[in-house]
């Protein structure tokens, strides 16, 4: 349970500028993968119960995509909206995971008019805030008619603004010559530190809102897993470990499972006070001022409101950051640093 004290600094947390869209949201949002599929069992109840949670302690950014339960998080997350009523919260989807195949062709102004509609009738909605290109082939950027596509859209009115979900950061670099462009997700966390050396400077340049996703290496950085932690046989972590449905990077960050784990015990110590390991991943992400805003995933009220209750940490000292690279220099950069 979350003391009061904390409870009531979470209320307060940061607003960052969401890029060149007009709009500000709270610096940790709530990351909707994990309420859809591939994350082992998931129940309903429990997934609406944490998106309330999350949304009563001042969560105002959710992030989803069509394909996370084959639109069953967009589906909830529109529930719980209808549900509360008044202003809605800013919601970005992602298009273009349900081709059977990444190719450049796919993404046809047909392909992403139907995807487009699908998802405002999932969410219920008659525009979408954002709308991220879903870590398509690294081609696709490299085709301007693909963003000439997206802002038909706009000028449709069916989404409001439209950015991209990457997989390398060679990618995100690409993304952002094209200025229709407002957001970037990517992976960055302590395990994945390559987009603060040269994408987050050239980011806020050009005033693009950057979005951190799998900030605790799908879990790894809680600090709760062991050699002998199991996960089932729908769960990401199980199924994917190499590769096998989707690229390795999205899964531990792309660690080697035991190399994780070996890293976490060395970072273990510069937990402090009450805070826990989790909440000490996503606190040094947001160190970075490129970062508007970490999306941690949550299955229940008590890790929504864990994952929030970050914002609330004291920022982090020169000692720890130094720490934490160089555990990331030593152990973890060899495996991932110029792969993504």
């Amino acid at each position: 349970m979350m003391s009061p004290f904390i409870f009531r600094k979470v209320r307060q947390m940061r607003s960052r500028s969401f890029g060149r869209t007009g709009r500000s949201v709270g610096e940790i949002g709530f990351g909707a993968w994990a309420i859809g599929a591939a994350w082992g069992e998931v129940d309903d109840g429990e997934s609406v119960a944490a998106l309330h949670a999350a949304l009563d302690a001042g969560v105002d950014f959710i992030d989803t995509a069509d394909v996370y339960g084959d639109g069953h998080s967009e589906r909830l997350i529109a529930r719980v909206l209808k549900e509360r009523g008044g202003v809605r919260p800013f919601v970005a989807t992602k298009a273009g995971r349900r081709l059977p195949q990444q190719k450049v062709d796919g993404y046809s102004t047909e392909n992403l008019s139907a995807w487009i509609e699908r998802s405002l009738r999932n969410l219920e909605t008659d525009a979408l805030d954002l709308v991220q290109l879903h870590c398509p082939p690294t081609d696709a950027y490299y085709h301007p008619e693909i963003f000439e596509r997206m802002e038909r859209l706009v000028e449709q009115g069916k989404i409001r603004h439209y950015g991209v979900s990457v997989e390398r950061v060679e990618e995100a670099l690409k993304a952002i010559e094209y200025p229709g462009v407002v957001s970037v997700q990517l992976i960055f966390n302590m395990f994945r530190m390559r987009p603060s050396e040269l994408f987050f400077r050239q980011a806020q340049e050009r005033n693009v809102a950057i979005v951190a996703r799998v900030p605790l290496a799908s879990g790894l950085l809680s600090g709760k897993f062991a050699r002998n932690t199991t996960f089932a046989s729908d769960d990401h972590r199980q199924f994917n470990r190499h590769g096998e449905a989707f690229d390795v990077g999205e899964t531990f960050s792309g660690v080697p499972y035991e190399v994780g784990l070996a890293a976490v015990e060395k970072i273990r110590p510069l937990v402090h006070g009450d805070a826990t390991m989790a909440q000490l991943a996503l606190r040094w992400i947001l160190m970075f001022d490129a970062v508007t805003v970490v999306i941690p995933g949550a299955r229940n009220p008590q890790q929504a409101l864990g994952n929030i209750a970050a914002a609330a940490l004291p920022p982090l000292s020169a000692e720890i950051m130094d720490a934490v690279a160089r555990i990331y220099a030593e152990d973890i950069k060899p495996h991932v640093h110029l792969r993504w």
